[in-house]
């Protein structure tokens, strides 16, 4: 009789071991899980914060377009400029005289009308206005313009210096000339030379990369 209880007391003894080596790795793999299961969560948080801000940040440029296009619908529907990924065109007629950097009334009063929407919509995105000049293909011959770059240049400056005349800080707005490059239409005729003759305003990211003056 003895030796039943004592053999049954050391089956207990194995087997408890046992039963607590179970245990702890139950627990260990219950914990792990919970650490996984709270792992996923966060990131499915972030990403889904992420997305949010992504579409308000869409909503909002959204609205900046919209605003942009309807404060430019008078001279949009009247044809005096053209409005293609952001980029604003003005027909070279409707501020030039052909080969002629002398900015026309209608043109001036154009920009002036321009400038407030231009402004408000600059100064939400911290962005640039770059003008830019074009021209046809056709050669310069005599005249105080050496080529078709110095007569992109020049209209594209006069286009600036006017912008700024009208109101719109020097320091949000810079010219750039292409000359001949990047015709929107073959030069085939005098209707689409005429198209090529013209001035783009685009909005650009500011590039430099302006340090806090230090105070001694």
């Amino acid at each position: 009789m003895h030796n039943s209880v004592d053999d049954s007391d050391a089956g207990m003894e194995h087997t408890a071991p046992v039963w607590a080596v179970f245990g702890d790795l139950m627990s260990g793999l219950l914990g792990a899980f919970v650490l996984i299961l709270v792992g996923v969560v966060a990131v499915q948080m972030e990403l889904t914060s992420h997305l949010q801000d992504e579409v308000k940040k869409r909503h909002v440029e959204e609205q900046r377009r919209m605003s942009l296009e309807n404060a430019l619908a008078i001279p949009l529907a009247s044809g005096r400029i053209t409005l293609n990924n952001g980029r604003i065109g003005i027909s070279g007629q409707v501020l030039f005289a052909l080969n002629s950097n002398q900015l026309q009334p209608e043109g001036r009063q154009l920009l002036n009308s321009l400038v407030p929407p231009l402004r408000a919509y600059l100064t939400a995105r911290d962005e640039l206005l770059m003008v830019s000049g074009f021209t046809d293909n056709k050669s310069i011959r005599g005249g105080p313009f050496a080529d078709n770059w110095e007569l992109s240049a020049q209209r594209a400056l006069t286009v600036t210096r006017t912008l700024i005349d009208e109101g719109m800080p020097s320091s949000m707005v810079f010219a750039a000339a292409f000359g001949a490059e990047q015709p929107v239409s073959p030069n085939t005729d005098d209707a689409a030379r005429a198209q090529n003759r013209r001035v783009e305003m685009a909005p650009v990211p500011k590039t430099s990369n302006e340090k806090t003056p230090s105070h001694e």
